[in-house]
């Protein structure tokens, strides 16, 4: 999760004279109002792994690259329902050649030589041993956002390829999800939306209740960098806030957001009014939520889950939610995504189901750009990497 050594290298790196801003180039309108904080957040990333101007290339570069010419990234696409954002394509082509899937497909010998990284975006490419014997020069696969359960980390390993993250841009936007999901559940936001946009509501029922977020109990299972931004928010709604992680926060951190710890996950469990997942999809988390960890939850309690859907048994949920085991729970992630038409946690009435939005917000989308290019740029230019992801 977070790595507050490459962070803190990232800070103490000031703006270089005459260098433009990645996050300037940004489109989107939604930035325009935002681009001090992008900024401010992102320049950093990328000012330590700027190659300097005449800077010598390293020997493999320079025998699949003409001279002044960028270093290939692979994408799936630009535009369309799969493909890039155009405000992604605009800062991948500040520093690369931008290669897409199709381009490559038609033409491989030629762009196999051009390509060093690839640039993972929505899952896409698929990253298997096919394509990866076809990149005798790739060095990096660089995946935009935190989660790299749809990578194998250890054939890419085996290829002599690095495999990064972004987890510093997503932390921000994902735990504001998890606290949007957590405050919609607890006062019932769209069920009363329902209601009061319906066409036959002619009176708000005056016993229609929901549940306090405020000086509530809320438990955090997975304490790493978007765990700890959530703890920092709750903190302001005066909660009371348990977290069970795989190592413990030190004291000063707990202390900074009153957080205790709990060895036991299910001390946290019977204890809390919201159980919040914030953990790695790996082995030893997939269902990590199952029929026995809900049996183990207050009746009153809401299960808020913004890591990854296989996390929670889904068929356990369902029944859990059916049977008010537990009162509510609130998904940003599902597995799969989307689910079935027919799925029966579609119907079930105690439940909020987002389209995995933690981290589509515009700006978020332009810092982890910015943090995946600040990574490949580490790599090509054999510097120290931001956000590498090593192999179990």
């Amino acid at each position: 999760m977070f790595r507050s050594k490459a962070f803190s290298l990232f800070k103490s790196i000031s703006l270089m004279s005459g260098q433009s801003n990645l996050a300037s180039k940004c489109i989107h309108p939604a930035l325009a109002s935002h681009g001090h904080r992008c900024h401010r957040r992102s320049v950093d990333y990328r000012q330590r792994y700027m190659a300097c101007p005449g800077q010598a290339m390293s020997a493999p570069q320079t025998k699949v690259m003409a001279e002044g010419e960028l270093p290939g990234v692979l994408v799936v696409d630009v535009g369309g329902a799969h493909g890039l954002l155009e405000d992604v394509a605009v800062l991948l082509k500040e520093h690369f050649h931008l290669i897409t899937m199709k381009e490559f497909l038609q033409n491989k010998r030629e762009m196999s030589k051009k390509i060093q990284s690839v640039f993972v975006f929505e899952r896409k490419p698929t990253i298997d041993r096919e394509l990866l014997e076809s990149l005798p020069h790739l060095k990096v696969v660089a995946n935009s956002g935190v989660g790299v359960d749809h990578l194998d980390l250890n054939m890419i390993s085996g290829f002599g390829v690095k495999v990064t993250n972004t987890p510093h841009a997503v932390a921000d936007s994902t735990a504001d999800m998890g606290m949007a999901l957590m405050l919609a559940s607890a006062r019932r936001l769209v069920e009363g939306c329902q209601i009061a946009v319906s066409p036959d509501t002619r009176q708000f029922a005056t016993d229609w209740l929901g549940v306090e977020v405020t000086r509530a109990t809320l438990g955090i299972i997975g304490m790493g960098s978007i765990g700890y931004k959530v703890a920092q928010r709750a903190a302001a709604f005066h909660m009371r806030i348990l977290y069970h992680n795989r190592n413990r926060r030190r004291k000063e951190e707990e202390e900074a957001v009153g957080a205790q710890y709990c060895g036991k996950m299910e001390d946290l469990l019977q204890q809390s009014d919201f159980v919040m997942l914030s953990v790695n999809l790996t082995p030893e988390t997939r269902k990590l939520i199952g029929k026995r960890e809900l049996g183990l939850m207050k009746p009153t309690a809401t299960l808020v889950n913004i890591s990854r859907g296989a996390v929670v048994d889904q068929d356990a949920l369902v029944e859990a939610l059916q049977n008010k085991a537990i009162r509510a729970a609130a998904l940003d992630v599902t597995d799969p995504e989307p689910l079935p038409r027919d799925h029966p946690l579609l119907n079930v009435s105690n439940v909020i189901i987002t389209p995995h939005i933690g981290t589509a917000t515009a700006q978020a989308i332009c810092l982890m750009a910015e943090e995946a290019i600040a990574n490949i740029l580490a790599v090509l230019h054999g510097q120290p990497i931001p956000s590498e992801v090593f192999p179990k």
